[in-house]
């Protein structure tokens, strides 16, 4: 069973929202197939149908909380330090092309959200970042085609 590195964060956030699909989720999806229940016939019944579709995709991503919770290697990212970058890092870098700065802080998977600035250690740009210092130049494919990057600074939360 292989382990999903993670900061303490992106656990917490995983803890919390399986806390509110058991407790929360779950028993407002039973009262509503009881409610279409009271309806009657349930081959005809599409509230009933529905209730039960929200039920299954309800279970399974507690399934996959679950798995992936069992499977969290938290790693805190206020004891990890150095010039190289490495899971946890928050990276500065410059687009060689437009001279664009922007900030990426390296987390897992289940917690990377682009659009605030935290990419996956296995995306194609955090794979190509580990292990880089300050000044290092990367090359990045995209589905765009290849991008340069300079590493301006390396910072540790």
């Amino acid at each position: 069973m292989e382990k999903i590195p993670m900061t303490a964060s992106g656990f917490a956030a995983l803890e919390a929202e399986l806390r509110e699909r058991q407790t929360v989720e779950r028993p407002r999806i039973i009262q509503q197939i009881t409610e279409a229940r009271g309806h009657g016939d349930l081959s005809e019944n599409a509230e009933y149908h529905a209730a039960k579709e929200s039920q299954s995709l309800n279970e399974g991503r507690i399934a996959e909380l679950e798995d992936k919770i069992s499977r969290a290697e938290v790693i805190d990212v206020s004891k990890l330090s150095g010039d190289t970058i490495t899971f946890g890092a928050s990276v500065t870098l410059m687009d060689e092309d437009t001279d664009e700065k922007k900030a990426w802080h390296i987390v897992g998977e289940t917690e990377a959200d682009a659009k605030a600035g935290r990419i996956s250690i296995t995306s194609p740009l955090g794979r190509a970042l580990i292990g880089k210092k300050k000044g290092a130049s990367v090359e990045v494919n995209t589905p765009k085609g290849a991008k340069g990057y300079k590493v301006l600074k390396i910072d540790w939360l």
